[in-house]
């Protein structure tokens, strides 16, 4: 509902504007009301207002000296002058103060209700703007906070974009939170604003994976990490938040600020995992986890550089006797124990599932949910080793299935050396001898998605790239990714993006 204030001197006005109108049909109600401008300034200054409708000649404070002084704090207030003078040089001084309109007394119905009509569409556009600049903010952040957090952007640059999106990086220590459910989040994620809304030394927002991030910024170890606890507990007892089945809190350890914020947070995903071994558990803290392995002195004895290179060179073989290896001098480690080994079985799948997830960017729940349980339900080593061995075929394997056909392989090598050029089905299916339409039917169910579809993203991220780094402007952006209609341009950009190319260039 948008708010109206009305002034005037004359009583019977103020009550006739009750009553001549149904203000409910125009979503607007009256907040207040003032027989003169002193008075109408006072009550301004604490009740918030969308228009205006106010008399000129008034005692104390005119109509135009009311309308310059208010603006001084409501700038976007919209004015409505109700005048019983028909003098051009009260008209004058209204327009040059931006009112909607000027009528006179006694006021003509139909041309009053068409200025609220006016009024209302355009509070409704400005409204949308409104909500469409906070959107634009709000991915901008996301996408801010992610990068800082995975270590893909540089201090200076990350303190610019900081400031100019207002936030505040300032305290020596951080510890990073993730909230996720099995449903989705977005619908959650203004709750979780609302709840802390006024609570210093926590930023919210969104990862690329669809969880939301709390990053504490904490001045103190314990005390800091006491009101990071605290302001948990109250979002998992938030009945809005209780709502939604399966809601997983895990959290890092309080790390460095300034080198090592982005530990923290791989940390809070790791200790994520591992609710799907401990599905009942609502709240795991990384530290938790380590506290057995710090206890015995032990540090992750596997390399996992060496596994990853195997898993990269799709060497099934060689990852498995490295397992077996490893499984034999773990043996071998002086004050080992079952229970450690087992642990470290665990965290060897979890990492397994990690980087699958980094190289293919998908989720594979069940098959390693599965092998975790078998992990927790046996106390044998050879078994542990066979658990660990199946998930490193069943993780090249899938490595393995993501390879694309020749030509598949070829048309999207040819998508990303040449995207900026006239690029379609046709002239593909020429150059490499294949029917246009079958090629389609291929690309799609090889890469899940339309040709056209994935040629427009390929494009829409290139042209992000280039709005963040080149002074060009947007339309020559648009050349250069392969747009020569820039109007289709910004309707992909918008589609893609949520905000258009010339708002996204203005805020990064």
């Amino acid at each position: 509902m948008y708010r109206i204030f009305i002034v005037d001197d004359e009583p019977f006005i103020i009550e006739g504007l009750y009553d001549i109108v149904d203000w409910a049909s125009f979503e607007m109600e009256i907040v207040g009301q003032a027989a003169n401008g002193q008075e109408a300034l006072e009550a301004l200054k604490s009740v918030r207002a969308d228009i205006l409708i106010t008399d000129i000649s008034m005692p104390l404070m005119n109509g135009l000296d009311l309308i310059r002084a208010v603006r001084e704090f409501q700038p976007e207030l919209k004015v409505i002058i109700l005048s019983g003078y028909d003098e051009f040089g009260y008209l004058k001084e209204g327009m040059a103060l931006g009112i909607e309109n000027y009528l006179l007394k006694p006021i003509n119905l139909k041309e009053f209700k068409a200025t609220l009509s006016t009024i209302a569409e355009k509070l409704n556009e400005s409204r949308a703007d409104y909500k469409l600049n906070e959107h634009s903010i709000s991915i901008l952040r996301d996408n801010v906070m992610h990068r800082w957090l995975r270590n893909q952007i540089a201090p200076q640059e990350f303190q610019e974009r900081a400031g100019f999106l207002g936030i505040v990086i300032d305290k020596p220590l951080t510890q990073v939170a993730l909230l996720r459910s099995e449903q989705r989040l977005a619908e959650a994620f203004p709750v979780v604003l609302e709840v802390l809304h006024g609570v210093p030394g926590v930023i919210p927002f969104q990862d690329m994976d669809g969880d939301i991030v709390l990053v504490h910024m904490l001045s103190e170890y314990q005390r800091g990490k006491e009101a990071a606890e605290a302001i948990h507990r109250q979002l998992l007892a938030t009945p809005a938040l209780a709502a939604y089945e399966q809601l997983y809190l895990s959290k890092g350890s309080v790390q460095e600020t300034e080198d090592n914020a982005a530990l923290s947070y791989t940390q809070a995903k790791r200790a994520q995992e591992y609710f799907m071994l401990f599905p009942e558990h609502s709240y795991i803290c990384y530290e938790d986890l380590q506290e057995r392995q710090e206890e015995a002195n032990l540090e992750f004895p596997v390399n996992w550089e060496e596994d990853l290179k195997l898993i990269m060179a799709k060497d099934t073989e060689g990852l498995l006797h490295r397992i077996d290896d490893n499984f034999e001098q773990l043996r071998r480690v002086e004050g080992i124990t079952p229970e450690l080994i087992q642990d470290i079985a665990t965290e060897w799948l979890i990492r397994f599932k990690m980087q699958l997830k980094e190289i293919r960017h998908a989720e594979e729940p069940e098959f390693f949910k599965e092998g975790l349980h078998k992990i927790r339900a046996t106390s044998s080593i050879a078994d542990w080793a066979d658990i660990l061995k199946e998930a490193a075929v069943y993780t090249i394997d899938a490595l393995i299935r993501d390879v694309k056909s020749p030509v598949v392989q070829q048309v999207l090598n040819h998508i990303h050396q040449s995207y900026s050029e006239d690029i379609s089905l046709k002239t593909l299916g020429t150059q490499y001898n294949i029917h246009p339409v079958y090629l389609g039917q291929l690309f799609h169910k090889e890469v899940g998605e339309s040709f056209t579809e994935y040629i427009n993203k390929y494009r829409i991220e290139k042209a992000k790239e280039q709005l963040r780094s080149s002074p060009l402007k947007v339309h020559e952006i648009a050349r250069n990714v392969g747009y020569w209609e820039t109007g289709y341009f910004y309707k992909q950009f918008k589609k893609h993006v949520g905000i258009s190319p010339t708002e996204y260039k203005g805020l990064v």
